[in-house]
């Protein structure tokens, strides 16, 4: 979430001064300043909606499995990133003050890509504990092998938030005009702090990447023995297999549907920011490539309550019950991943 500049526009978003050979370039374009707002408005009131339906089902689930203490810590961080929408939509289509602004590149901005981040750790555990589940059917988590978990979660928080504070004290400026953007409030040490950020992020989410992918690929693997040793009754299991597989692949479709094209383009949108090596049609396009992805990344906040929904029985039953709906409904019956499966929650 960057700041755009507030120069006045050209269709292409260049802004070419007469008599002058210098070009200046605009980030308002109608992209910008209304097409995003809108997405952004929708999205907010529907990820305000199930999110903050999901909080009030996720306080009724005791957190007796690390399953269901990874779920609420990424609800906890969809909120937080949710309610950073508000401040961009106001940012993005020029109508907050400039201290709003300021605030945004400081503060909102700095949560969003936080809890982002946060989701994305979170969700590589979730990996890990169904992988683990489904190869060890049988393991118990003990007190102390929550407790264990639980203090690996709040690490997961500081050490994120340490790497975020300093995009916010080094961003201590004054704007020179009402006319800027987020990287302009940034010291020289900002700026490279920023980058070493970004290549920090970068290893984070492909690592996690690679580990969603191998995690689910064991997954596949044993389920495939699985159905192959009880072949005799296909017919009847058939259904839940095609259901099984449908729930295997639902975070790793998240993860590529709304984290990979972010993450090819933020490293060079960052270095268009901190380095004076791109042309301003080039900067343009990286930052319209840039919000485009960013807002896909958004839409994980959205996404991330149907993740609940198919994988974690105890949310199903909680959500019918607050719902007032049957719990004989189809999706509160046996998983169809038994407990050899590990897919379903515990």
């Amino acid at each position: 979430m960057d700041n755009g500049t507030q120069f006045a526009l050209s269709p292409t978003g260049l802004n070419v001064t007469n008599g002058s050979r210098s070009v200046r370039c605009s980030r308002d374009n109608v992209l910008k300043t209304v097409v995003f707002p809108v997405l952004y408005s929708f999205l907010f009131i529907l990820c305000l909606l199930l999110n903050g339906l999901a909080a009030r089902i996720f306080l009724k689930i005791p957190t007796r499995s690390h399953f269901i203490l990874y779920l609420k810590n990424v609800v906890v961080a969809d909120l937080l990133m949710t309610f950073t929408f508000p401040f961009k939509i106001l940012s993005d289509s020029n109508v907050a003050s400039t201290s709003l602004r300021i605030f945004v590149c400081r503060g909102s901005s700095v949560l969003f890509y936080l809890t982002m981040y946060i989701s994305i750790l979170f969700f590589g555990l979730i990996s890990v504990d169904r992988c683990r589940k489904t190869l060890r059917p049988f393991a118990k988590s003990g007190a102390a092998s929550m407790g264990r978990h639980k203090v690996l979660s709040g690490f997961i928080w500081s050490f994120l938030l340490a790497l975020s504070l300093p995009n916010v004290i080094l961003s201590s400026r004054p704007p020179a005009s009402t006319h800027f953007k987020c990287s302009d409030l940034k010291s020289e040490s900002g700026l490279r702090w920023h980058e070493v950020v970004n290549h920090m992020c970068q290893v984070i989410f492909w690592g996690n990447l690679a580990l969603v992918v191998v995690c689910y690929g064991l997954i596949s693997r044993e389920l495939y023995s699985s159905y192959a040793r009880t072949r005799a009754g296909r017919a009847r299991t058939q259904p839940k297999e095609k259901k099984v597989r449908a729930n295997v692949f639902l975070v790793m479709g998240v993860f590529f549907v709304c984290f990979v094209p972010l993450h090819f383009a933020r490293v060079p949108y960052t270095m268009s920011q901190t380095r004076n090596m791109f042309d301003c049609r080039l900067r343009l396009f990286l930052f319209q490539l840039k919000e485009s992805t960013l807002w896909l990344s958004s839409l994980n906040s959205l996404l991330d309550p149907l993740i609940y929904f198919f994988l974690c029985k105890s949310f199903r039953m909680k959500l019918y019950g607050t719902l007032r709906l049957p719990l004989e409904s189809f999706w509160t019956r046996e998983d169809g991943a038994g407990p050899h499966t590990g897919l379903s929650d515990l």
